[in-house]
């Protein structure tokens, strides 16, 4: 009896599994795609709403005709800025609002931060690897990390580093891990292949990895502030 169903079992086990791995990486991308989505429509529903109170059309009620404005309207305004910021009188203007930005208490540390974080990861230097590996959560399980500073210990002399360990699929959330330089590991990873694996969780990436650990962070690494 037990041989008789577990032809079948296997089957149906091995069809699963190929569903899976067939899927999976759509799955990964929509779910990309629907997070992009839904913050571009967050960022721009409040100015549809105010538009439809304006205009009170039948057609602008509508959540998804509101939606497909919001994420229309936040693309524009991306792309305006984008634009002006590249003209020189765009960029004094936006030099301008980051200067009364820094004056005001609480968002001026929390944007100044997030400007540098932006500024580390976007840096494309040929001096310095920022792509490493560190243990996270456990020993023996390397995760993918951005060196973005080095410290020293007040009491030893020695050096740390703070790595920024962006979480896959939803890489805007994050954990900040301050370790002994000599526990990161230097990679060969550029930044478009770390944020290719981060963002599809791993099923787009190089064929090879740097793992071991042979390769300690060099002293040249170590000067990035």
């Amino acid at each position: 009896m037990n041989s008789f169903f577990a032809r079948p079992l296997r089957n149906l086990q091995s069809n699963v599994f190929a569903g899976i791995l067939t899927i999976g990486p759509l799955f990964i991308t929509f779910l990309i795609f629907r997070f992009l989505l839904n913050a571009l429509a967050e960022a721009g529903m409040p100015a549809v709403q105010l538009l439809a109170a304006f205009f009170p059309r039948a057609s602008l009620s509508h959540p998804w005709v509101q939606s497909v404005l919001a994420v229309v309207l936040t693309l524009a305004v991306l792309y305006v800025t984008g634009k002006v910021s590249s003209f020189v009188l765009g960029r004094q203007a936006f030099r301008i609002f980051e200067a009364v930005l820094e004056k005001l208490p609480f968002i001026a540390k929390v944007y100044t931060s997030v400007r540098q974080l932006l500024d580390t990861m976007m840096a494309k230097k040929a001096t310095s690897q920022r792509v490493v590996l560190v243990d996270f959560p456990i020993v023996g399980q390397k995760s993918i990390g951005f060196l973005t500073r080095t410290l020293t210990d007040s009491a030893t002399g020695n050096t740390l580093a703070a790595v920024l360990l962006p979480n896959a699929i939803n890489p805007t959330s994050a954990f900040l891990q301050i370790l002994p330089i000599e526990r990161v590991v230097e990679t060969e990873l550029s930044m478009e292949q770390a944020m290719s694996m981060l963002m599809t969780g791993g099923a787009v990436g190089p064929e090879t990895i740097e793992y071991s650990g042979a390769r300690e962070v060099t002293s040249e690494l170590k000067i990035i502030d």
